[in-house]
């Protein structure tokens, strides 16, 4: 899915509503356990009661590999499902030397035909060069996320003087500035604003103003909302842009807002309730 594409549906639908399927079958419904295949049942039903209300999916591809073979092949089954009118995103959180990225890139790309994967920048732009180098497919770069351990690498503040040497001029590095305004702003000369986002933590909102100091015009996909207590309306004050920008993703508070046999009907209004607010935000 091209930017405009992307761009298009969140107009036509007055929605940046991405749903995470973090599907755990210890969580869904108890009844679909009796079913051939409850886990692709759950999504596809999932699927069916939010694909009105956002743009994009993101499957968290980790509760699907732990599943073995079969979990690869549902992920499979649940992209094709989705189909070709909301962005599908493999969180995978890849990142290896170039010769392994371009076998993570094959997978994810070419196999599972996802349109976007998230990466990890730690190991540089050889590391995230060859999912750049496909042809209308994002790359999503974790930039600042919200978990606790955040504090660790990411909010460490650098010392220009050691490090600008490598750093290409046209960065325009800050004194003092953090490591994940670092990577932000090295990044984001990698690619472009058509096959390059950053995941922002809905939890981080309060730096979104300075974050947008940098990235202005990127897509930003932003989780933490919902059960992580990330604030939506905050969220699209400080990260909207021009062309709005935002991919908010809202997986446990839509695709669990109920354990019973009115999980379809639960999914769906929680989805309807976020796609509303947004509404609000877009004008």
């Amino acid at each position: 899915m091209t930017r405009q594409q992307l761009v298009e549906q969140i107009q036509r639908k007055k929605s940046y509503l991405c749903v995470g399927l973090d599907t755990d079958i210890l969580k869904i419904p108890k009844y679909l356990l009796n079913k051939p295949d409850p886990v692709l049942t759950f999504n596809k039903a999932i699927i069916d009661a939010t694909r009105d209300f956002c743009v994009a999916y993101k499957i968290n591809t980790a509760f699907f590999e732990a599943m073995g073979a079969r979990g690869w092949e549902i992920m499979e089954e649940t992209f094709d499902y989705i189909g070709n009118d909301h962005l599908k995103i493999a969180d995978a959180k890849r990142g290896d030397i170039g010769n392994t990225s371009h076998q993570y890139a094959k997978a994810f790309f070419d196999m599972l035909k996802a349109d976007a994967v998230t990466v990890a920048p730690y190991m540089g732009e050889d590391s995230i060069r060859p999912f750049l180098e496909y042809d209308g497919k994002w790359t999503i770069v974790l930039g600042l996320t919200s978990n606790p351990g955040s504090n660790d690498f990411e909010r460490l503040r650098l010392d220009t003087d050691d490090v600008a040497p490598l750093v290409p001029s046209l960065i325009q590095p800050s004194r003092g500035e953090l490591l994940y305004e670092r990577v932000l702003r090295t990044v984001s000369c990698w690619g472009t604003i058509h096959n390059l986002m950053f995941v922002i933590g809905a939890t981080q909102a309060s730096d979104l103003g300075s974050i947008r100091s940098i990235i202005p015009d990127h897509f930003l996909l932003v989780p933490g909302v919902g059960a992580q207590g990330g604030s939506l309306a905050e969220v699209s004050e400080y990260g909207m842009n021009k062309e709005t920008g935002l991919l908010v993703n809202a997986s446990r508070a839509v695709i669990y807002a109920s354990d019973g046999e009115d999980f379809v009907e639960a999914a769906a209004n929680a989805a309807k309730a976020y796609a509303a607010e947004m509404a609000g935000y877009l004008g």
